[in-house]
């Protein structure tokens, strides 16, 4: 029977077939592409895409059609393989800035931490100091400024350095050697002659009272209070105790 009698399909030879097998394939790709959302773009695996594009090459890899498919398959390709690598590298920054900025917001914990425990400790320590101050003051009587205050305040130093004396023996020695007088100077002894005179209630002479001076009183030899702690300092040295001494020393 003829191919072209009327009321009888043409029948298709092996290369239609392939060629309408191909383009199908082809279109049905296409409007697999056409359908998948934009936001849903990275969901489509590039390998799938590339087993689509060998099915439809392997019908007429040499049709037109097929090679602008073929390119705009490749394309598609491209820009989700590029898509997929812009936004694993948009979120790896993203997670990087969030860690740095964790990173510097606990860094700034620590120092506003270490700030604070340092001013505390700073006020806690001034206010230790201050108590203290106000402790000692409260304990440091107020003493006369006559002879009898001079004595007691002498004592009073001469107890945290330890020191031996009482009020009788250093007020029995102030009365020999100058009459309670803290100006007093004796010019007409040896140690006059040799250009130290003595000085002071306990007639004290300068190397004696340099070597023997008590820190917290004045460095001066007319000051009554110092004169006679640099005194008994040492006469405890030299004769045990101010009480000890009974003439001149």
């Amino acid at each position: 029977m003829s191919a072209n009698t009327p009321g009888h399909s043409r029948r298709l030879n092996k290369t239609h077939k392939a060629s309408i097998a191909g383009v199908a394939v082809l279109g049905a790709a296409a409007l697999g592409f056409s359908l998948v959302p934009a936001n849903a773009a990275t969901e489509v695996e590039p390998q799938a895409l590339a087993n689509t594009q060998q099915v439809a090459l392997a019908y007429n890899a040499d049709s037109a059609q097929a090679k602008a498919l073929q390119a705009s398959l490749a394309d598609q390709t491209a820009s989700i393989g590029l898509k997929a690598k812009q936004e694993a590298e948009a979120k790896a920054a993203a997670a990087a800035a969030k860690a740095k900025a964790d990173a510097k917001a606990k860094a700034d914990a620590k120092a506003k931490a270490a700030a604070k425990a340092k001013a505390e400790a700073e006020a806690k320590k001034r206010a230790a100091a201050k108590a203290a101050a106000s402790r000692a003051a409260a304990r440091t009587p107020i003493f006369a400024n006559n002879l009898d205050g001079w004595i007691r305040e002498a004592l009073f130093i001469m107890d945290k350095h330890n020191i031996p004396g009482t009020y009788e023996g250093i007020h029995r020695n102030i009365m020999r050697e100058s009459s309670g007088n803290p100006r007093a100077i004796n010019n007409w002894d040896i140690n006059a002659i040799n250009g130290v005179p003595s000085k002071g209630l306990l007639q004290v002479i300068y190397p004696t009272f340099k070597t023997y001076h008590v820190a917290g009183t004045k460095f001066d030899q007319y000051d009554p209070v110092a004169n006679i702690v640099a005194a008994c300092n040492y006469a405890a040295d030299r004769y045990g105790s101010m009480d000890n001494v009974n003439s001149a020393y």
